[in-house]
């Protein structure tokens, strides 16, 4: 298997755990308050990988290292979690969703102005007709119906797709689970202690499926789903890796209908159609 083919299907494992983090965090958030939820997934995975790096004995990064690993820790350890739990106390899991599909561009820029890629044009071409999809859908939807909840899945796009990009440039020389290993230690013990003071106060009135969506995006959205998705772009190449993320909508959209029983109008499965569509095109003229 070639590197590239390698890095596609990282990058897709990757993905399809990802598709869950968004409903997974809307149960959270029924009972979890989302700054908790935010420093409490950074907390639990930052702890887990902090036994990854001592039980393999991993060397420090140097000090050049440093502020990538605190773009990586700001987009997406706190950035993102803490944009999308908040916008998912306005919208439903379903119409966040969607804007996922805007953060394959925002990737692909960040790609090119952190990472020296130069995809070609009609890379562009592609990338932005599924991100005017995208956009259209939400404007169609009524913007005014929660103009909060879009503004902040807007800033999670533009925070995470800067995380991506930087950590894919850190892997190919630092590995993969070791980028996002060393950014959750780096932000551990700011995160435990918010953690401590935004600890709800009756634990006991906390539900079971809220507690099931802590434990989902604090091992896989935070930690595991990383670890294969920076091995992605690594290989594969950030600009082209990342338009998988067009996929996201698909299997996220079929995890909000099957487990929370939200709606998933026709469409919102058009734009997913539309979005996926995009990723064949994109794909062959990323490089």
């Amino acid at each position: 298997m070639d590197k590239t083919t390698g890095g596609w299907i990282y990058g897709m494992m990757g993905v399809l755990i990802f598709s869950g983090s968004l409903p997974a965090t809307r149960v959270a958030v029924m009972d979890f308050d989302p700054v908790f939820l935010t420093v409490a997934r950074a907390a639990i995975a930052g702890i887990l990988a902090l036994c990854l790096l001592l039980a393999f004995q991993e060397k420090r990064p140097v000090r050049s290292d440093v502020i990538p690993l605190t773009i990586v820790a700001l987009g997406c350890v706190v950035g993102f979690p803490l944009l999308t739990a908040l916008a998912l106390k306005h919208v439903t899991s379903a119409h966040s969703i969607v804007f996922i599909g805007l953060l394959p561009l925002a990737t692909a820029i960040f790609g090119v102005l952190r990472g020296g890629e130069r995809p070609r044009p009609a890379f562009w071409i592609f990338s932005a007709i599924g991100s005017a999809i995208v956009c259209g859908y939400a404007f169609a939807q009524g913007i005014s119906a929660s103009p909060v909840g879009d503004l902040l899945m807007l800033a999670a796009i533009l925070v995470c797709g800067l995380g991506y990009a930087e950590g894919a440039v850190l892997s190919r020389r630092l590995g993969g689970w070791q980028v996002i290993s060393w950014a959750l230690v780096l932000s551990l013990p700011v995160m435990i202690a918010l953690c401590l003071l935004t600890m709800p106060q009756a634990i006991g009135g906390i539900g079971e499926p809220a507690w099931i969506g802590l434990i989902y995006v604090s091992l896989f959205s935070m930690l595991i789903g990383f670890i294969f998705w920076y091995r992605g772009l690594a290989q594969g190449g950030i600009a082209a890796v990342g338009q998988l993320q067009l996929l996201q909508p698909f299997f996220g959209l079929a995890l909000a209908a099957a487990l929370l029983k939200e709606s998933v109008s026709w469409s919102m499965l058009a734009v997913t159609l539309g979005v996926v569509a995009c990723v064949v095109g994109a794909k062959k003229f990323a490089r």
